[in-house]
């Protein structure tokens, strides 16, 4: 049986919860680690942030400015949703990311705010993240949401990559229209197969 939070957990989709799903759980890949947020991370998580390179394509580019990730780590901390991921390897701090509007009567729910050191960029533990973040998410509900600037060009292709696909645009939790990408369980496990199925290259 595999372990709870490992890549090789199996999808629910008929074990749906009556309670309220857990949006802050512990994941374990093998790359990356993800745990709830606590308020002791702004250090560790700010000197990450603190790159400009890392927002240069994102609506908020001035988020490596302290007072700023400061409105946007209190932010996180209170949605409780938030994720830290931590390098497997040393447990060192790398990034974050965070669950958003549950909709049980959709069955829907959004995968956001995501960010990773520029050393860890390249895919793999992007990748990995989200899959972590996905196959949690797909034990109680049927769809993710992305939702992504539209010069984001970064993060259109890293979610386009797992599978996601063009959803129109919706309103963002700051008012702002976004275009959307949406993903299935049925098809973001036909797109992990595919990517797994690939020879390596080097």
């Amino acid at each position: 049986m595999a372990a709870p939070g490992s890549l090789d957990r199996p999808y629910s989709p008929t074990a749906r919860r009556v309670t309220p799903p857990d949006l802050q759980p512990v994941l374990r890949g093998q790359l990356l680690h993800l745990r709830p947020l606590r308020g002791d991370d702004f250090d560790a998580l700010f000197a990450v942030a603190a790159d400009p390179l890392i927002w240069e394509q994102h609506p908020a580019r001035d988020r490596y400015q302290p007072e700023v990730f400061r409105a946007f780590f209190d932010e996180a901390m209170a949605s409780g949703g938030a994720l830290i991921a931590t390098d497997a390897r040393d447990g060192k701090v790398i990034g974050g990311s965070r669950y958003h509007g549950y909709n049980a009567e959709q069955s829907e729910i959004e995968i956001g705010w995501t960010f990773l050191a520029r050393a860890y960029w390249g895919g793999k533990y992007n990748g990995e993240m989200k899959e972590l973040m996905l196959r949690h998410a797909f034990t109680f509900v049927d769809r993710v949401i992305f939702l992504i600037g539209s010069e984001n060009y970064r993060s259109q292709r890293a979610v386009e990559k797992i599978g996601a696909t063009p959803a129109g645009t919706r309103i963002d939790g700051y008012g702002r229209e976004r275009l959307a990408f949406a993903i299935t369980a049925a098809t973001f496990d036909s797109a992990s197969r595919a990517i797994r199925s690939r020879p390596e290259t080097q």
